[in-house]
């Protein structure tokens, strides 16, 4: 469930009509539901509330900054008891800048630079998920420099596959993540020994967009093997990662496991364990609490096919279509109930540019407002200035109020950062 709704015949974001922030604001821009955001956390955690009972422990929710990194979305989830998980120094520091707690914060990523491992030391953050023996060895050398041990679990490639798109695919033998399930025995000896790393437990996340919960079953049981294994082994695992990846609809006909069903599979899959679990869900909190607002500029017709839908939004505002195919509704703020089939694309000089094809949805003509559902995560993040454009703007609405919560930036103004050196003057 989300909160952008249809209101005597026009589509609101709460109680704000769209209409409004496209005067007010301009297009392309994300709008963001609070009141969603806050529902879809606390569904998420209700959803592990089994687990909860069944270990005694409260679980991290350490939403996935990278789905949605805007400060007002972290501040939201935070309020609600979220932590962070974070890639990078950036997103580290927007975390803490948000208001979350450096104990909450988790620090995944294969490419950790040592800067960025000495930030989260200095910060004191709660974990580093460790993607490799050599970057083990650089964090227990640093933590040692200092005096600390760094608390810190093993992320293992379990070789499981996510049955998702391959370029969101991480727990398979061929991509980049973790440790070879076949090699986490050794590498734990060898790190678990080290000054200055506590390494407690181990990590695993086969991917993002899951709409099945059976590969995630599969990992967790290699998972609760491999605990048991390294406790054999003499260590003491007090914490596992699970991870995220759980999907959500783009379309009819896509139905996701709810949290409540996750819920389920994990008190299942973790019964014994006996440690502390964190989890790192993204966009199944944020996804369906945005939407991108947009314009159409003209209808221009094609040759034998169907017409082209021209919006102002372009592949740099909303990436995903053009990297994955992907799919995202796409509704008229004010529909006549009259149908079209039309190309909806772009104005970006790529034929990539191209956000749907053949797709029928209402009728549109130049001028009027449109919206692409389910925006809310991977959204904004990936946008980009290419052909010169600016990067989009971000609003969060709140009841009948509403903010802007990140500024459109002008082509101009990334333009006033770059030089022209002397050697190229005349």
């Amino acid at each position: 469930m989300d909160h952008f709704e249809l209101k005597d015949g026009e589509l609101f974001a709460e109680d704000v009509p769209m209409r409004r922030i496209a005067d007010e604001v301009g297009t392309p821009v994300y709008i963001y539901s609070r009141a969603t955001l806050e529902r879809h956390a606390r569904v998420f955690r209700e959803g592990l509330q089994g687990v909860a009972e069944a270990s005694g422990r409260e679980p991290l929710i350490a939403f996935a900054v990278k789905a949605n990194p805007n400060l007002a979305v972290l501040r939201v989830l935070s309020r609600e008891g979220c932590g962070a998980d974070v890639v990078s120094g950036g997103e580290l520091m927007r975390a803490l800048a948000a208001g979350v707690p450096p104990e909450k914060i988790v620090f995944s990523g294969v490419g950790k630079t040592r800067a960025e491992l000495q930030l989260g030391l200095d910060k004191q953050i709660g974990q580093f998920n460790i993607e490799s023996r050599e970057e083990g060895r650089e964090l227990a050398e640093l933590a040692a420099a200092m005096g600390l041990e760094a608390p810190a679990c093993l992320r293992i490639n379990p070789d499981v596959d996510a049955k998702t798109h391959e370029k969101i695919s991480t727990g398979k033998a061929e991509n980049k993540f973790g440790i070879p399930l076949v090699h986490a025995r050794e590498v734990f000896d060898e790190l678990g020994s080290l000054e200055g790393l506590n390494l407690r437990g181990v990590a695993v996340h086969i991917g993002s967009q899951l709409l099945d919960l059976e590969p995630l079953e599969t990992a967790f049981a290699k998972v609760g093997k491999l605990v048991g294994d390294l406790r054999d082994r003499g260590h003491t695992i007090t914490h596992v990662d699970l991870g995220g990846g759980l999907g959500v609809p783009y379309k009819d006909g896509e139905t996701p496991p709810s949290p409540a069903e996750y819920g389920v599979m994990v008190a299942r899959a973790t019964s014994g364990w006996d440690v502390h679990l964190t989890f790192e869900p993204g966009r199944v909190i944020a996804g369906n609490a945005g939407v991108l607002l947009t314009r159409v500029v003209r209808v221009k017709r094609g040759g034998n096919g169907p017409p082209f839908v021209i919006v102002d939004a372009a592949m740099n505002d909303l990436a995903r279509p053009a990297l994955y195919g992907a799919w995202h509704d796409f509704d008229a703020v004010a529909p006549t109930g009259e149908r079209m089939t039309a190309n909806i694309v772009g104005p970006i000089c790529e034929t990539g540019d191209t956000f749907a094809r053949d797709r029928e949805c209402d009728a549109l003509q130049a001028g009027e407002l449109a919206v692409f559902r389910t925006a809310g995560a991977y959204g904004a993040t990936m946008a980009s200035s290419y052909n010169s454009r600016g990067f989009v703007a971000e609003v969060m609405v709140s009841g009948s109020d509403y903010a802007i919560v990140a500024d459109r930036i002008a082509a101009a103004a990334i333009m006033d950062a770059e030089r022209v050196p002397d050697f190229l003057s005349d």
